[in-house]
């Protein structure tokens, strides 16, 4: 197995294991991280936005495959299992991500999924009405970014 495939591997385990802090050890000090809500993170805010996630996924249930990495770029695909907190609605995201490696660890980081099917599912009714529409992705950025801000506030942390 190519490093980096051990790499991602060992990232989407230590995700299933909700260990934020082998999450973030993965990552390059120079790391990037953008999805469909929590865009142009740096590493200050991608290592905060694992373990909080990871802190407050309580019933979160993750499943990964299609590892492949080589020298530069990498890929799997993974579905996340949770309860959304604000709604408290199922969801099932199903996700691909996309990295780019320095030094042995994750340099940048893009995970892609459908906003709409997400909020359809998380928010309900209005997601069905709205989840396709740029008034409700960003409303759904704005207010995970505040949740993340709060978040590195409280521990501590500086950064974008």
């Amino acid at each position: 197995m190519h490093p980096h495939s051990q790499l991602i591997t060992d990232f989407y385990s230590a995700f299933q294991r909700r260990d934020g802090d082998a999450m973030a050890a993965c990552y390059h000090p120079d790391a990037e991280f953008s999805d469909e809500v929590f865009v142009g993170l740096r590493h200050a805010g991608v290592t905060s936005m694992w373990r909080m996630l990871c802190e407050r996924g309580k019933d979160l249930q993750l499943t990964f495959r299609d590892v492949q990495a080589d020298d530069r770029t990498g890929r799997a695909h993974w579905d996340a299992h949770y309860t959304f907190g604000a709604t408290g609605r199922k969801v099932i995201n199903r996700i691909d991500a996309e990295f780019e490696f320095r030094d042995g660890k994750i340099l940048r980081h893009r995970d892609r999924f459908d906003f709409y099917a997400w909020s359809r599912q998380a928010i309900g009714p209005m997601g069905l009405l709205l989840g396709w529409t740029p008034l409700l992705k960003n409303k759904v950025r704005s207010q995970a970014r505040g949740t993340l801000d709060k978040y590195m506030k409280e521990h501590g942390v500086q950064g974008p």
